[in-house]
Parts: structure tokens; C-alpha cells; sequence
């Protein structure tokens, strides 16, 4: 097989929830350019569509399915109407994942967005509703059809830099004064995404269903310039990633020129975590 064969795509289907995030679009389009037929995943019905329909208007095989991921019900229908459409399941990325969200009172208390000590017990129950548990139960939907299609597949998690290091909350200090901190779900839900990747590739062994997890370091979003500066200046690099350079790492991941990876944290981080 050749190395281009390696990472060709052609006749496999993969399901990516979050597909319409700012990592999630990009993977999308990377799987569907290596000719796997994408099934586009969130919960926004207007912007599912939005991307699928991008994709088939460039010639890609797609389709987008507004999914409730913490809903076992609206799974099964997501499994369903790939079947239907596609006919198996091949690759399943776990993208789908809440962005911090602060207490909007928080300034009215006196105390930092995200703050620890006042953290608000219904957004912590909400991060691992989503993170956490809808991760688990779209996998186990998942994982059912790669098993009834011969033990094979490929699953990705995606973690996150926070999930391996606590967060350095002095990247949310702006003018010497505290502007955030990053929530305390996030290190905690992403650590998790880590741990249940490792559980499943050793649950799997002897198998060819293979579970790995890819780590981003920080990626350019539009953010303020002081955030921009204190992050990259603990990158080995010097910078935030750029949109597409998780691509590479999720396209090996998800082909067989990972065959022999499971269980396995690809880090891409900028050096991030090297020092």
C-alpha cells in the first residue's frame, strides 16, 4: 500500500459531531477531500445544513443532521438516517464540546468570569452533560455498527491542551487586570475525554476498532490582542495555531496510516506543553 493509499478515505463514512465549530468544519472538510462520505453533526439545524450543503456543492459525499447529543433518542435517529443514506459507519470524530461559558452575573458579584469559588452549579451539571456524556452515548451508538461491521473503526476524541496541564489563568490577565479565568469543567471534562479514550482502546483489544484522542493547542479565533500575545508567549512557536494545522493530525488518525495506533494522544500544541 502506498502512502497516499494510507490516507485515502474513498467508500468509508465518518460521523463528526461538532461539525460546525471551528475545528469541527475544518475536519469535515478534510475527511470528505480524502473521499470519505461526511456526516456533519450539531445542534444548530440552520448551520448543520448550512456545512453539509457546503460540501456537496464542492463534490463531496455529505450530510448534515441537527443532533441533541446528550439525547439518546436523537442519536438513535442520527444512526438511522446515516445508515439509511450511507449504509455503515466507518469513523467517528467526538468534536462536539462546550465553549466555556461565564456566569453573565458574575461582575454584579465582584468576582471574575469563571471564578472557582462562585462557579455556577448548573453550567458545571451542563459542560459534563455535553462533554462528557454525550461523548459517551454517541460513541456507544457508534461503536455498535463498527462492531456488527466487523470489529473495525476509527475514534477520535478531541481533548485539549487543558486537559493534560491545568490551565495558566495569567493568559487572562489583561492591562494587569483579571479579565477571566478558564472554568474549572473544562480541564476536568477534557481530562475525562482523555481517560474514556484510553478505557475504550483497552476495551477493544484484539479488535480493529482503534480510540484515540488529538489534542490542539490554542487555535486563533478572532480573540483580543493581549490574549493573542500571552498565549503565544508560552508557545515554543511563538503563535496560535492556525485553523487547518489540526487537519494533518486528524486525517492520520482517522486512515490506515495509524494502523497501529490506539490508545494514543497525538499533541498539537505548538509546543505548548514541552515546557
Amino acid at each position: 500500500m502506498t502512502i497516499q493509499e494510507k490516507f485515502d478515505l474513498t467508500n468509508r463514512v465518518a460521523i463528526v459531531t461538532g461539525g460546525v465549530g471551528l475545528l469541527g468544519r475544518e475536519f469535515c472538510k478534510t475527511l470528505a477531500e480524502a473521499g470519505a462520505a461526511v456526516v456533519v453533526v450539531d445542534l444548530n439545524a440552520a448551520s448543520t445544513q448550512a456545512v453539509a450543503g457546503g460540501l456537496v456543492a464542492g463534490g463531496y459525499r455529505a450530510l448534515g443532521i441537527p443532533t441533541d447529543i446528550t439525547n439518546p433518542e436523537a442519536i438513535q435517529a442520527l444512526i438511522e438516517a446515516t445508515l439509511s443514506k450511507f449504509g455503515r459507519i466507518d469513523i467517528l470524530v467526538n468534536s462536539a464540546g462546550m465553549d466555556p461559558k461565564f456566569d453573565p452575573d458574575a461582575a454584579a458579584k465582584g468576582i471574575a468570569p469563571g471564578a472557582f469559588e462562585d462557579y455556577p452549579l448548573e453550567q458545571w451539571n451542563a459542560a459534563l452533560n455535553v462533554n462528557l456524556t454525550g461523548t459517551f452515548l454517541v460513541t456507544q451508538a457508534c461503536v455498535k455498527q463498527m462492531i456488527a461491521q466487523g470489529k473495525k473503526g476509527s475514534i477520535i476524541n478531541i481533548c485539549s491542551t487543558y486537559g493534560l496541564n491545568g490551565p495558566d489563568q495569567r493568559v487572562y490577565i489583561k492591562d494587569g487586570k483579571r479579565v477571566a479565568y478558564k472554568p474549572v469543567y473544562y480541564t476536568v471534562t477534557k481530562a475525562g475525554v482523555l481517560g474514556f479514550t484510553k478505557y475504550l482502546a483497552a476495551y477493544y483489544a484484539g479488535t480493529e476498532i482503534r480510540v484515540n484522542a488529538l489534542t490542539p493547542g490554542g487555535v486563533y479565533n478572532n480573540h483580543e490582542e493581549y490574549f493573542v500575545q500571552n498565549y503565544s508567549a508560552k508557545t515554543i512557536m511563538g503563535r496560535m495555531a492556525h485553523g487547518d494545522e489540526m487537519n494533518g493530525a486528524l486525517l492520520f488518525l482517522a486512515s490506515d496510516a495509524s494502523s497501529y495506533m490506539t490508545g494514543g494522544n497525538l499533541v498539537v500544541d505548538g509546543g505548548w506543553t514541552a515546557w
